[in-house]
C-alpha cells in the first residue's frame, strides 16, 4: 500500500513541475536559476546519501525533488523572458549552498550528509523564497504544492525511523510550505481585486 502511496507523490511532483515548466516556456514564471541549479544537486546528495545508508524506494520522493528542478533550470534557458536576474544575494547563497555540498563531501558519514544536504537546500532557496515574498507573480505555485505532497507521501514508506529516512522529507515540506504561501498572496491579491 505505501509503495502507491509513495508513487502518487511522485506523479504530483512531476505534474506540479510540469505545469511550473509550462509557465517558464510561457515567460510568466521566471525560475531564479541559482536555487534550481542547487535544488537539483542537494536532493541528488541527499539520495546518494540515503542509498549509501540501506534506504530504497522512500528515497523516490526525495529523488524527484531534485530531478524537477533540473528539468526547470533546463527549460529555462528556452525562454529569454523566462530569466530572473540574478543579483549578489543570490551568488551568495549559491556560494554557501555550494560550500555546504563540499563539507557534505568531505565528510562521509551519512547523517552529516543530510545535513549538509538540506543547508545546501536551504541556501539555495533563499533567492526564491526572497523572490517569492517581493514578486509572488513571477512564481507559479503548483510546483510547490507539489512538493508538499510528494515529499509528505515519503513518510508512508518509512520502514526505521531515523533522519536519513525523514529529514530531507521534513525539510522539503518546510521550505515548500514556506514558499507557497509566499506566493498565495498574489491569488488573494487577484481576488481581492476582481471583488472591487
Amino acid at each position: 500500500m505505501w509503495l502507491y502511496i509513495l508513487i502518487f507523490g511522485v506523479v504530483c511532483q512531476f505534474t506540479g513541475i510540469g505545469f511550473y515548466i509550462k509557465d517558464t516556456l510561457a515567460g510568466s514564471t521566471k525560475p531564479n536559476r541559482v536555487s534550481w541549479l542547487m535544488w537539483a544537486i542537494a536532493p541528488m546528495i541527499a539520495t546518494a546519501a540515503a542509498l549509501s545508508d540501506g534506504v530504497t524506494w522512500v528515497v523516490l520522493p526525495v529523488f524527484m525533488s531534485g530531478f524537477g528542478p533540473f528539468l526547470v533550470l533546463l527549460f529555462s534557458f528556452f525562454n529569454k523572458k523566462s530569466y530572473w536576474r540574478l543579483s549578489v544575494f543570490d551568488y551568495i547563497c549559491g556560494l554557501f549552498s555550494a560550500l555546504a555540498l563540499l563539507l557534505w563531501g568531505l565528510t562521509g558519514n551519512p547523517q552529516l550528509a543530510i545535513f549538509f544536504a538540506i543547508a545546501a537546500d536551504l541556501a539555495a532557496a533563499l533567492p526564491t523564497i526572497l523572490k517569492s515574498y517581493k514578486a509572488p507573480e513571477t512564481e507559479t505555485i503548483g510546483g510547490y504544492l507539489s512538493g508538499v505532497v510528494g515529499a509528505g507521501t515519503s513518510f508512508f514508506a518509512v520502514q526505521v525511523w531515523q533522519p536519513t529516512e525523514y529529514a530531507f522529507a521534513v525539510y522539503l515540506i518546510s521550505v515548500n510550505t514556506i514558499i507557497v504561501s509566499l506566493i498565495a498572496r498574489k491569488y488573494k491579491k487577484n481576488f481581492r481585486a476582481a471583488g472591487k
